[in-house]
């Protein structure tokens, strides 16, 4: 990873954005994202290898494996947070293109050239709408992915022993969890964290709607 292109996107999302979303950039940042890379690849880590079936019936483990685990933790929570910070970066491509857009007729115009945006990262018109659906967006996003992990894993949580009789295990076979009160406490971390994003975006989202319908 390129820490300094990282970093200067960062910057960005954090100028660009309100208190709310400085707090929102803070939560996934510190809580979501480095727990992420820095804890929960390493527990996640184990989960085939050490999920263990008390038959020796060729592919019967892998099969119970697919079944209970039919899409890893770490790889939804590695779509998610691709798809909820994509729209932050629209946003900074949005201002981006505006900041393009007004040097081009600068050096075309020359003295006649009259200022399209006095501030191109200010929250009006297109960037305005753009700020808003990028809140909507993270929010609809982390909200299905909520519902994704609830489908998949009921209550958000890994039984201890599991109970398998799909083929070819011979009969029903008890199937042990590699490490399952870790993995819950993680799980339930990243879901809390998930669900103060959505608060969050929505806030923002109601201040934003709030503050144009006040000027208005």
């Amino acid at each position: 990873m390129n820490w300094g292109v990282f970093e200067g996107l960062l910057s960005g999302v954090n100028k660009y954005s309100t208190a709310f979303g400085r707090i929102w950039l803070s939560v996934v940042f510190i809580f979501r994202l480095l727990v992420y890379l820095v804890a929960a690849e390493r527990v996640w880590s184990d989960d085939h290898k050490d999920f263990d079936c008390n038959t020796r019936q060729p592919g019967c483990t892998n099969v119970c494996f697919d079944h209970f685990f039919p899409v890893s933790h770490i790889r939804l929570w590695a779509l998610q947070l691709i798809l909820v910070t994509c729209p932050s970066l629209l946003v900074i491509m949005h201002v981006a293109y505006r900041e393009a857009r007004e040097q081009r007729l600068r050096e075309t115009k020359g003295d006649s050239y009259r200022c399209l945006y006095p501030n191109p990262g200010k929250k009006r018109g297109g960037l305005w709408w753009t700020y808003l659906l990028s809140l909507i967006f993270k929010a609809g996003v982390d909200v299905v992915f909520l519902y994704i992990f609830f489908r998949f894993y009921r209550n958000y949580t890994l039984p201890r022993v599991v109970k398998c009789e799909l083929p070819p295990c011979p009969n029903v076979v008890d199937c042990f969890i590699s490490r399952p009160t870790e993995k819950n406490i993680f799980t339930l971390f990243m879901v809390v964290t998930t669900c103060i994003c959505v608060v969050l975006n929505l806030v923002e989202a109601t201040y934003l709607i709030g503050k144009r319908c006040h000027e208005c």
